[in-house]
């Protein structure tokens, strides 16, 4: 069996943790922050789990980080 490529941009985005539990950034903190409170741009900041949906698809994405 051939060695699998690691998809390159997933795992510039994506994060395994030691349980396996694949963390992402949250969106809509880049611009138009104004209008935005303190509470939900703070909370933005902080990493989110992936849905057990989505954890499939990244663990094809990334190999070897399972």
């Amino acid at each position: 069996m051939p060695k699998l490529k690691t998809n390159r941009s997933a795992k510039k985005r994506f994060k395994i943790t030691a349980n396996k539990k694949v963390l992402h950034k949250k969106a809509n903190k880049s611009h138009i922050l104004t209008k935005k409170s303190a509470k939900r741009i703070r909370q933005l900041g902080k990493p989110a789990e992936l849905s057990p949906a989505d954890r499939k698809a990244v663990k094809k994405m990334l190999p070897y980080d399972f």
